[in-house]
């Protein structure tokens, strides 16, 4: 670019996006002169779904504005919790995030997941269609123009990450409803409809058992059910959320 100059500065939030030097406050950025100010703060390395208000010399502007020589630029985070207009909250993973996945299911939560790697125009693209929103730590991913929506997962730690995204976005939490495997729902079976599928040893310890209506996995209060209570016990004690 070589074009006007305008100062940019970026919250503390988005600091992970832009290189040391801009982290302080103010910093010099030429423009071209005809790129919109979302291209700029693009090009300075923060994707749109991360940005919260655009606020030129004091008023607010849309992502189309032109800057102009001599514009003080502030670019704000999202707000949180963000609204998400326009559909059901409903989310898809990328590739990397499948314990995230499998938690939000955990929680109730609608979380499509991608378990192999269909490429970033694929999964950009069935965002649109399904009017999800994306979850990746991909910043490019984040920055297709196809996308409808996104959020950048700020952590690669499971718990951290499930706490950002239900932080960020509010869903309601309806625990135990629907499937860790594919996202279908649950409903309640009793051990006589189920029993063809389950080993002797689990059909002679345990009564209450749940179907999901999509991929007919069988599910019960087994061995690892005291982890996974204590981690819809954390969401929903700070989370909230009905409990079923």
């Amino acid at each position: 670019m070589n074009g006007p100059e305008i100062l940019v500065s970026f919250a503390p939030e988005l600091g992970v996006f832009v290189p040391h030097e801009r982290r302080g406050g103010p910093t010099k950025a030429v423009t071209d002169g005809v790129s919109t100010l979302g291209h700029v703060v693009e090009s300075l390395g923060v994707p749109l779904t991360e940005v919260g208000a655009l606020v030129v010399d004091g008023r607010e502007v849309t992502t189309g504005h032109i800057p102009a020589a001599g514009e003080t630029v502030t670019v704000r985070a999202v707000t949180r919790p963000q609204a998400v207009p326009g559909a059901p909250l409903r989310f898809l993973l990328d590739v990397h995030l499948g314990t995230l996945a499998r938690r939000l299911r955990l929680l109730g939560v609608d979380a499509a997941y991608e378990s192999t790697d269909i490429g970033d125009p694929a999964l950009a693209a069935l965002s649109a269609a399904e009017r999800r929103v994306l979850l990746s730590r991909d910043r490019g991913l984040l920055r297709r123009r196809e996308l409808w929506a996104g959020g950048y997962v700020y952590s690669d730690r499971p718990d951290d990450q499930l706490r950002d995204v239900l932080g960020r976005f509010a869903p309601a939490l309806a625990p135990w409803t629907r499937c860790s495997a594919c996202n279908g729902t649950l409903r309640s079976a009793t051990k006589e409809e189920v029993a063809e599928r389950l080993e002797g040893g689990t059909k002679g310890s345990y009564d209450v058992f749940a179907e999901c209506g999509s991929c007919a996995r069988v599910f019960w209060r087994g061995a690892h059910h005291d982890r996974l209570e204590a981690i819809v016990e954390r969401a929903v004690g700070e989370f909230g959320g009905a409990r079923t």
